[in-house]
């Protein structure tokens, strides 16, 4: 029997008494990066396999693109992890513990089994070795057979970042003569099937849309997690692009024409570089 474990963001994972002591009783395999803020324990085997692995370069990225489908995605029973790359420090409103606790939030809405924090510079994502080196171990941990990320072109350079980032993360972290380590333990090279694009302020031509209409509720609660981010006529910090009362609604609209595309309510985008393949005329929404 497995048990499986979500610790708080805060709790001190040095490995000297505390929260991890207590859980030694498991005889708990623990299987976390240094930058990791939330671990998962499993008490046999090998760690977690995430079906779909979402990557932003900031909390509430992946909540406002693709939430809707990361929902649809939980319950249809596939396992799903996000993974921010940064705390988004640098942002107008609210601080750094104030967004890891509204992140805390949305993930619990959005019912996924991993979320964490990479801990790089928020405004400077860079895609170095050590960067590259993070990403993959990340990968070879939680072996994730999809990865979702921004696209290329986008309005905010972190995104642009984070996607040249993660594309590189993706390719290397197949290959056997790059090694990572996590806990003394050498990992096996491993490198997810496909990775797609979601969208953010830039549009591009969808290479497919998910019909999110039935889920689309748990994606309003996921992103009202993030109260110091979106309008609030209460707040005395200074207007953003994202505080003002018409971004979430435009959010929404962008949302119900992509599923006006498809005949549904509600629809996000998602990009591909390669051709997807499909059994059949049917395996598409008719």
């Amino acid at each position: 029997m497995q048990h499986l474990m979500l610790l708080d963001p805060d709790t001190d994972l040095s490995g000297r008494g505390g929260v991890y002591s207590k859980l030694s009783h498991l005889a708990a395999l623990a299987i976390f990066a240094a930058d990791f803020s939330i671990m998962y324990i499993r008490d046999k085997g090998e760690p977690m396999k995430l079906d779909v692995l979402a990557i932003g370069a900031h909390p509430d990225d992946i909540e406002l693109s693709c939430a809707a489908s990361i929902a649809r995605l939980v319950r249809s029973g596939k396992k799903v992890g996000i993974l921010d790359l940064t705390e988004g420090e640098l942002g107008t409103r609210g601080s750094r513990s104030i967004r890891k606790r509204e992140a805390k939030a949305a993930a619990r809405c959005l019912g996924i089994n991993f979320r964490s924090s990479l801990g790089l510079p928020d405004g400077n994502i860079e895609s170095s070795r050590k960067n590259i080196l993070k990403v993959i171990e990340i990968l070879r941990t939680f072996q994730p057979t999809i990865i979702l990320f921004p696209h290329w072109l986008e309005r905010h350079p972190d995104h642009e970042h984070a996607h040249r980032l993660c594309r590189e993360a993706w390719f290397f972290s197949g290959l056997e003569k790059i090694p990572t380590r996590v806990k003394g333990k050498l990992q096996e090279p491993f490198r997810p099937k496909k990775y797609f694009h979601y969208m953010q302020k830039y549009e591009f031509v969808p290479s497919f849309i998910v019909d999110v209409s039935d889920v689309y509720e748990t994606k309003k609660s996921a992103l009202a997690a993030f109260k110091s981010q979106f309008h609030n006529p209460e707040s005395k910090e200074r207007e953003t692009l994202l505080s003002s009362k018409l971004f979430l609604q435009s959010i929404q609209a962008r949302d119900r024409h992509h599923g006006s595309l498809i005949n549904a309510e509600y629809g996000e985008p998602f990009y591909s570089i390669e051709p997807l393949g499909v059994n059949s005329f049917f395996d598409f929404s008719l």
